[in-house]
């Protein structure tokens, strides 16, 4: 695709051969159970599902987390791996993993994170506010809390309208007016939740 002929955005599904149904879980190479468990259970609050060797590698163990909403994410890990620091950048590599967090819990998340001694960053990504940390591995974490209220299963609407609206005002990205805006359009009450100011962190 070229920058004169984008991918259009849309909420619509895609001509496709079939489309999946969300997000069922996502896998990642973990150091050891025990450091793991402190990061996932033990801080970001997730319970231990389930345990088991991992069936392609029987000497490595299979953790499975519930994220909060019945997504699963599962950590392969092995007590001979120490954990590490820095994030591994390469095509196919995870930039990223996303979780999200109650809006009025922002400020006690923040004190958690100083406490278990992890360092993080606060954002105010426009259709979104952020805080980034890393795992026990290096990996970074994304604890995200919506500022607007949006109904169940309306989120990707609003945001293809946000879009719409950002790329009609010339905007670099979606912004607080192009959210405000895309409620109002679709009928949807403009509820903004109490969340500490923050820089855009664009280019960083």
């Amino acid at each position: 695709m070229s920058d004169e002929n984008p991918a259009p955005v849309t909420p619509e599904r895609p001509d496709a051969p079939f489309h999946t149904s969300g997000t069922d879980h996502i896998t990642v190479w973990g150091s050891n159970e025990e450091d793991t468990l402190a990061f996932y259970r033990d801080l970001l609050g997730m319970p231990l599902v389930l345990r088991q060797p991992n069936l392609d590698d029987p000497s490595q163990t299979h953790l499975f987390f519930d994220t909060g909403d019945d997504r699963i994410l599962t950590v392969f890990v092995s007590d001979e791996r120490a954990s590490a620091r820095g994030q591994r950048v390469s095509t196919g590599a995870v930039h990223h993993l996303c979780f999200g967090v109650e809006p009025d819990e922002y400020e006690d998340i923040m004190a958690a994170l100083e406490e278990a001694g992890k360092g993080y960053n606060v954002f105010d990504r426009g259709i979104f506010h952020s805080i980034y940390t890393q795992d026990n591995n290096g990996l970074v974490i994304e604890l995200s809390a919506d500022k607007y209220e949006i109904p169940d299963g309306r989120k990707g609407e609003v945001l293809a309208t946000a879009q719409r609206l950002r790329e009609e005002d010339g905007a670099d990205f979606a912004q607080d007016r192009h959210m405000e805006a895309a409620l109002e359009e679709l009928g949807i009450p403009v509820n903004k939740h109490d969340l500490p100011d923050a820089d855009a962190g664009v280019g960083v």
